[in-house]
């Protein structure tokens, strides 16, 4: 039996070869188990030896559905201040209202650039992190132009990375690329997160968790080795529990999108019904 981490140096070696133009045999005899169970579905379960107990410091508290109410986003505030979440991740509307309420906590307030389709003009997504710096934000999770990097138009999708980061710098705020993972291949994942470290992201994130598909440990995994110990990973995307939570940190994640925070760090059971 492979052993999962070794499975999931192996798909990372390849897939940055094939990228450099190189062609390696080293552990091509486990190529039929990776290939026939996906990759991407890979779990990996590590032994949670470098993973802190406490949880809550990785955990940004998520609201991003559109009928969410103003109590709710008081109480995900709320919540956000009793457990010592990172931050709160809410929509563009709500950052005024959070930043208020937040204001006497040490709890971060980020919110959602281009989302959740990507599919905005550069333009449009540096004005729109303007104005949410402006009310009060300090972290901006956008969302790339998918098509543009699927359709090989690297060029545009870096400018649009760009104009974020570049509004974030002018307060100090960080910028976290959402690259959409379900909808790329591993060669386009490892394009899209060496296209946010060139345009100064602080942060690539795997999901908007509006897509076809979440947070894996083997594309957190992968991210983490194509950026770097020094640039954030954010794992979002159906994580529902503390077991979840570990794995990704322990595959390389620095940060978590969550909505079903509080049911992980109080360590409940289940699923939140929401995939983010």
């Amino acid at each position: 039996m492979i052993d999962r981490n070794e499975l999931i140096e192996v798909v990372t070696r390849q897939v940055l070869a094939t990228l450099a133009g190189q062609h390696t045999d080293q552990g091509l005899e486990n190529a039929p188990q990776v290939v026939a169970s996906g990759a991407a579905r890979i779990g990996y379960c590590g032994n949670g030896a470098d993973v802190p107990q406490g949880l809550a410091e990785y955990i940004d508290h998520t609201l991003l559905r559109p009928d969410a109410s103003p109590d709710e986003i008081d109480r995900l505030c709320d919540e956000a201040i009793e457990y010592s979440f990172a931050a709160v991740c809410i929509n563009p509307c709500w950052v005024a209202r959070a930043s208020r309420r937040l204001r006497a906590a040490r709890i971060t307030v980020a919110s959602v650039v281009g989302f959740p389709l990507g599919a905005n003009t550069p333009e449009i997504k540096a004005m729109e992190t303007r104005r949410a710096l402006r009310d009060g934000a300090r972290e901006i999770d956008m969302v790339i132009n998918v098509g543009a990097l699927k359709g090989g138009e690297h060029e545009l999708v870096q400018k649009d990375i760009a104009g974020v980061s570049d509004a974030c710098s002018e307060v100090g705020a960080l910028n976290k690329v959402i690259i959409e993972t379900a909808f790329l291949t591993d060669e386009e994942k490892v394009i899209a997160c060496r296209l946010a470290k060139a345009a100064r992201a602080h942060y690539v994130k795997t999901s908007t968790g509006f897509g076809p598909g979440g947070a894996t440990v083997f594309d957190v995994a992968l991210m983490r080795e194509v950026v770097g110990e020094k640039m954030g990973v954010k794992a979002a995307g159906g994580i529902h529990t503390a077991a979840e939570v570990r794995e990704m940190i322990t595959a390389g994640a620095t940060r978590i999108g969550a909505s079903a925070g509080v049911r992980i760090v109080s360590g409940e059971e289940g699923e939140s019904g929401e995939s983010y």
